[in-house]
């Protein structure tokens, strides 16, 4: 029997290779169809998707479901958005997102979806126009996304067809804006770790402990990890751990720190009444380049490594090249460390980079260190690294004047090191 499968389409965001890795790590049984307009990725799930998805993912930045797989063209548009608003009471909300579509098209879609709308006395508005889509906070707030009060239908243009669909998730800037900001404790002599990427460094590492599936881990209906943060600032990780319920080791050389992250974690239970007994956490003053001994060992570390000193404007070549030494010790004794001390953990970490004149300057050593630690780079199926020689990802924002290379390290088996 033909396993059912789920198409839908995502909207990336701005680090959009970054976001592709995310959802191939992430998107059970994902099967990548097509990329439209650099930033649309049209995909196939086994398993239906939901906001509840949306709001584990931090590089999307908007969910369509597909609604018809029928040959139609745009004059079709008000008739399918009027079949979706049928069970929508009192005023409707209704809006198109297009890509690839003339504008004309559009308008004219607006505007005939109104006059349906009139035709049968049913009071209705829109949102957005045929020049911009309506924001994704107004999704949220005109219940679209639920289809309670109305419908926002996502056209695509696929080569001689239409991809058509609805909106039914989208992120929830509010919430982000809200976390980031409010929170009692922030360090902003340091760089700040984005909660988006902190969410996709987790789904990074929730990929490494299912790949491949372990016959001895029990099976959960909802994944529950630990996490072992040993770089855990002022806790935007173990935040973000805390939110999905999976229990959290963190710690950090600086006293500073630990006291920041403790009382951004007790912010966070109180605001959204997470007890202990639920999610257990472990906040400690460590050393990351010394010895771990916790009684069970975590599932996956996760951590943003050193970036060095916070800089106001782009580096020059040789104060790049000091940074860049210094920073591959630290590196190299961390890793050391952890091949030594949590054996058979997978990592997915940060490492800094910088542009000069141009020109990445990465960390080059460590890929010995690596070599000799036991670890190997990878990446989701599918997914292009920075390079062919090197695995990683890199996201760097505009304004930033050091970037992080993202890279997934698993622990090699017995086997592979005895081939070696």
């Amino acid at each position: 029997m033909m396993k059912t499968m789920y198409q839908y389409a995502a909207i990336l965001g701005h680090q959009s290779h970054l976001s592709l890795a995310e959802l191939a790590a992430t998107i059970p049984g994902f099967n990548l169809e097509s990329i439209e307009q650099k930033v649309v990725v049209l995909f196939s799930s086994s398993h239906p998707l939901s906001q509840d998805s949306m709001d584990q993912l931090g590089g999307t930045i908007l969910l369509a479901e597909r609604i018809t797989t029928a040959d139609v063209t745009m004059a079709d548009i008000p008739k399918i958005m009027n079949n979706e608003v049928k069970s929508v009471k009192k005023k409707v909300t209704f809006g198109l997102r297009c890509f690839g579509v003339p504008r004309p098209l559009v308008k004219t879609a607006y505007i005939k979806g109104k006059q349906i709308m009139k035709d049968q006395k049913r009071s209705c508005r829109y949102v957005g126009n045929e020049k911009k889509a309506a924001a994704t906070a107004l999704l949220h707030g005109a219940q679209i996304l639920t289809g309670k009060k109305g419908v926002e239908i996502f056209i695509v243009q696929v080569k001689n067809s239409l991809w058509i669909g609805k909106t039914i998730a989208a992120q929830n800037i509010d919430e982000y804006t809200w976390r980031d900001m409010e929170k009692p404790v922030r360090d902003t002599t340091v760089g700040l770790l984005p909660p988006k990427l902190a969410q996709i460094m987790l789904n990074l590492g929730a990929f490494m402990v299912r790949t491949p599936p372990d016959p001895k881990r029990k099976k959960l209906k909802k994944e529950i990890y630990t996490v072992l943060d040993p770089f855990c600032g002022t806790g935007v990780i173990p935040l973000e751990c805390l939110l999905r319920g999976w229990h959290i080791l963190a710690s950090d050389v600086a006293a500073k720190a630990v006291s920041g992250t403790q009382k951004n974690l007790d912010w966070m239970r109180k605001e959204k009444k997470i007890l202990k007994k639920d999610v257990s956490e472990k906040v400690e003053k460590h050393d990351a380049e010394k010895a771990f001994s916790h009684k069970t060992l975590p599932d996956i570390v996760v951590t943003e490594t050193s970036l060095g000193p916070n800089l106001e404007r782009n580096a020059n070549s040789r104060d790049a090249t000091k940074m860049r030494n210094d920073n591959e010790k630290l590196q190299a004794a961390f890793l050391k460390n952890a091949a030594a001390t949590l054996p058979g953990v997978p990592l997915v970490c940060t490492w800094p980079f910088w542009r000069v004149k141009g020109e990445a300057i990465h960390l080059e050593k460590i890929w010995k260190v690596l070599d000799e630690a036991g670890y190997e780079a990878v990446l989701p199926d599918g997914i292009d690294g920075t390079s062919p020689e090197r695995p990683t990802l890199l996201y760097q924002r505009t304004g930033q004047f050091v970037g992080r290379e993202i890279v997934m390290l698993k622990p090699k088996t017995s086997e592979e090191l005895e081939s070696k």
